[in-house]
C-alpha cells in the first residue's frame, strides 16, 4: 500500500475512531466506572429557613426584555427562603428596555448593574463580583425558567464542603410540531446523563450554562472575557481542590432554538468559546496532577471537538483512494449532500415547518459546520467577547411551575 493510500485510509478512519470513542466508548467507560462508585448524596437539607445560606442569582442580559420578566418571576417564585434570595441583573448596555424592566420590577431583592460599555457576557460575570450578596452565586440564562422546587437541591449540594460547583439539569422544551430543532433535545438528554455518571466518578468537566451554582470566592476568579465561564467554572473549582457535581433534581426549562439557522450561530459561538477555554485550561488534562478529571476533560471535550475537523477527511480521503477503492467516494458524496442539506435548513423560511426528512440530518451537518467555524476562529486567533444572545422563544408556562 502506498503512502497516499495510507493517508487516504487514515483520513477516512479518523472520524469513525474519534466519534466511536467520544460517543460510545467514553460513555461506556464512565458508566462502568460510575457503577463502582456510590451514588452522589448531598448533605441533609437545613431544618429551617434561617439555616439556608444567603445566595445571589446572577443574570447577565443583553436586550432580553421579551424573556427576562418570566425568568425573574420563576426565580423569585421558588421555594427558597425569600429573605435569603437576591437577584442581580447585569445589563450589557441593553437598549430595548431591559434596564427599565429590572428597575421597575417592584421587588427590592432584584437589583440592576449596568456595564459602562458593551463588553460581553464573561466580562459582565467578571464585573458582577463586588455587587453579589451571600455565600453562593447561582448563574442562570435570561431566557430559562426555574421550576419551584429546583433551587434548593442545587444549593444543597454546596453544603458539602468538598463541592465547589453544582450544575443543574437542562430540560429542553418547545413546540415540536413547529420547530426544526427537535434533535437538540436528544443531545441535551444524552449530555445530562453523561454528567450524572461523571459526578459519580468524581467531577463533571463543564457546567450547564443555563443553571449552575458555585461558591462566591470561585465566582470572583477573573477569567479572560473570550472564555466560557460555565465551562471554565468546573475546572476553576477542581484547581481549587473542590468537586464539581451535577444535580439531577435541580432542573431548568430551556426553550429550544426554534430554527437551525439560530442553532448554527449558537453552536459556532459556544464551541468557539469552548475551544478557547479548553486551550486556556490545557493543564487540567495532565493526568499526573488531575487524575480522572484529566481523562474526562480530554475525552469529553477535546476528543469530541476534534471530531469536527476530522470530518474533512471524508471529503479528501476518498479522492486519494479513487484508483484502489473507488467505492469510498460514497463518503465524499454523502458529505456533499449533507452540506447541501445544511445549507438548505439554515436558509429555510422561519415561518414554515422544516420537513422531518431533512430536520435530523440537517441538525447533524449544521453541527459539523459550526464545529468547522469554531476551529477556524481558534486558528485565526479571533476573540469574540461581545455576544448576541440566542433568540429563544418566550415560554408560556405559568410562573409558579
Amino acid at each position: 500500500m502506498s503512502i497516499v493510500e495510507w493517508a487516504g485510509w487514515l483520513l477516512i478512519a479518523a472520524p469513525v475512531v474519534l466519534g466511536g470513542f467520544a460517543f460510545v466508548l467514553y460513555p461506556a467507560v464512565v458508566w462502568a466506572w460510575a457503577q463502582l462508585r456510590p451514588a452522589y448524596t448531598p448533605p441533609p437539607a437545613p431544618a429551617n429557613d434561617n439555616e439556608w445560606p444567603e445566595i445571589s442569582v446572577l443574570i447577565v442580559a443583553y436586550n432580553e426584555v421579551r424573556r427576562l420578566k418570566k425568568t425573574l418571576d420563576h426565580a423569585l417564585a421558588t421555594d427558597y427562603p425569600a429573605h435569603k434570595l437576591n437577584v442581580l441583573v447585569v445589563s450589557d448596555c441593553s437598549s430595548d428596555g431591559t434596564d427599565e424592566l429590572v428597575l421597575n420590577y417592584g421587588d427590592p431583592r432584584v437589583r440592576l448593574f449596568r456595564m459602562p460599555e458593551r463588553s460581553g457576557k464573561p466580562a459582565g460575570e467578571n464585573a458582577a463580583g463586588p455587587h453579589l450578596k451571600g455565600e453562593i452565586v447561582v448563574s442562570i440564562d435570561a431566557s430559562i425558567l426555574i421550576p419551584r422546587d429546583s433551587l434548593k437541591p442545587l444549593v444543597q449540594a454546596l453544603l458539602d464542603p468538598a463541592v465547589g460547583l453544582a450544575s443543574g439539569r437542562d430540560i429542553s422544551i418547545g413546540d415540536e410540531a413547529r420547530e426544526g430543532n427537535k434533535a437538540e433535545s436528544n443531545y441535551v438528554g444524552m449530555e445530562m446523563t453523561l454528567r450524572s455518571w461523571e459526578t459519580r466518578v468524581h467531577s463533571i468537566v463543564g457546567a450547564s450554562g443555563c443553571f449552575y451554582a458555585n461558591r462566591r470566592h470561585l465566582q470572583m476568579v477573573q477569567l479572560p472575557p473570550e472564555l466560557a465561564r460555565d465551562f471554565a467554572a468546573a475546572s476553576v473549582a477542581r484547581m481549587h481542590g473542590y468537586r464539581a457535581v451535577s444535580v439531577d433534581e435541580a432542573t431548568c426549562l430551556v426553550p429550544r432554538t426554534p430554527t437551525l439557522k439560530a442553532e448554527l450561530r449558537r453552536k459556532s459561538r459556544t464551541m468557539g468559546r469552548g475551544l478557547a477555554t479548553l486551550l486556556y485550561l490545557r493543564k487540567t488534562m495532565n493526568p499526573f496532577v488531575y487524575g480522572s478529571y484529566a481523562f474526562m476533560m480530554a475525552s469529553h471535550k477535546l476528543v469530541r471537538w476534534m471530531l469536527f475537523p476530522a470530518f474533512l477527511g471524508w471529503l479528501v480521503g476518498p479522492l486519494l483512494l479513487v484508483k484502489s477503492a473507488p467505492y469510498t467516494l460514497v463518503l465524499t458524496l454523502g458529505m456533499i449532500v449533507g452540506l447541501i442539506t445544511a445549507r438548505l435548513v439554515v436558509t429555510w423560511p422561519d415561518d414554515k415547518r422544516l420537513p422531518k426528512l431533512i430536520a435530523f440530518p440537517g441538525y447533524i451537518f449544521v453541527s459539523i459546520v459550526a464545529g468547522w467555524r469554531a476551529w477556524l476562529h481558534l486558528l485565526r486567533n479571533e476573540k469574540a467577547a461581545v455576544w448576541e444572545p440566542t433568540q429563544r422563544p418566550v415560554s408560556d408556562m405559568p410562573a409558579a411551575q
